[in-house]
């Protein structure tokens, strides 16, 4: 794997960063979702880490990684929220300014929370833009180059992709006394998320399957693996704003491609039913990019594997959503 950006070498280092720092969030289970499945289901709950999204791995990771010099000048990113927020929280917690180029129509939950872990920090801030008329990445590296900031992108960075491999990481780990896991479903935006965990989790169980799972409307990489390059798509209309992304990377398209047979594709509709199931019967808030994974399992997405007398993991991303948003969802 010398010829990819990552190695699970990098997965353990990142590992060893984020020890006594982020959480080691729980695996849990659903005696529902396993009748409905015939499968046993084990839920990698990042919605339950710092900042509430697994964002907060390979941002932490990244920032800690800084020479002196940079940690001075601080840190830019773009993100539609949770990355935003992991970024303004790790600049925070390594003392350097943040300043985040975000949607204006992000979810006013990460808006806030955003500004708050920025709060006391000099030099940091939120520049807004309009997602369907102007390039964030244009505009994260205009301020950077006027700044001298550095700028760590959501999900393209090899720093980013080895500490969002530790979330699986713990996954195989916590759930080895059972037996390894048969699958890992993994939510797909740009694809720094499943990048690392497919890494770590084919090291570590070489006879595992590793599927991604888009929203219907914004499936580029299944596009993307389908034609073999990167396929560039409009700004996708779905609920999921975390995989709102319009390609892949060029550096976690090739692990995909190394690892990932196949994504799978999930509708909205969809997402708010497993979100509702999370809040009935699991007890969880969890926003609809989290549900994404667990869609695919429990309404049966098309491609997907028999899961009948499986081992499954499945990583729920995060659970930073509009509660106002979120209550008309679960009640509409």
């Amino acid at each position: 794997m010398t010829d990819l950006a990552i190695r699970f070498d990098d997965i353990a280092a990142a590992a060893a960063r984020l020890h006594g720092v982020a959480h080691r969030t729980p695996v849990r289970t659903s005696r529902t979702a396993d009748a409905a499945t015939g499968a046993q289901l084990f839920f990698k709950c990042e919605n339950f880490q710092r900042m509430g999204a697994f964002k907060f791995r390979g941002a932490y990771n990244a920032l800690a990684q800084f020479s002196p010099a940079q940690r001075a000048a601080g840190v830019i990113a773009f993100s539609s929220g949770n990355h935003a927020q992991a970024i303004a929280l790790s600049a925070r917690l390594l003392g350097m300014p943040s300043v985040i180029v975000m949607p204006h129509d992000s979810p006013a939950a990460k808006l806030a929370a955003t500004r708050g872990y920025q709060q006391g920090q000099a030099g940091s801030e939120v520049v807004l833009f309009d997602r369907y008329t102007e390039d964030r990445e244009a505009i994260g590296q205009r301020i950077a180059a006027e700044r001298g900031m550095t700028l760590i992108p959501p999900y393209d960075h090899p720093h980013v992709m080895a500490g969002q491999g530790t979330a699986a990481l713990e996954l195989l780990q916590d759930t080895a006394d059972g037996g390894p896991l048969d699958l890992l479903l993994v939510c797909v935006g740009g694809g720094g998320l499943i990048a690392g965990c497919a890494v770590a989790a084919k090291h570590l169980q070489t006879g595992i399957t590793v599927l991604g799972v888009e929203p219907e409307a914004g499936n580029d990489t299944q596009q993307s693996l389908a034609r073999g390059e990167i396929v560039h798509i409009a700004t996708p209309q779905t609920i999921a704003d975390g995989a709102q992304t319009q390609h892949s990377g060029q550096l976690t398209f090739p692990v995909i491609q190394r690892h990932v047979p196949r994504i799978l594709t999930v509708g909205d509709a969809q997402l708010v039913r497993t979100m509702r199931f999370f809040a009935e019967r699991m007890k969880m808030v969890v926003e609809p990019t989290g549900c994404l994974g667990a869609a695919a399992a429990l309404e049966g997405a098309e491609g997907l594997p028999d899961l009948r007398g499986k081992r499954v993991g499945i990583v729920v991303s995060g659970g930073n959503v509009d509660l106002q948003r979120y209550g008309g969802w679960l009640a509409g």
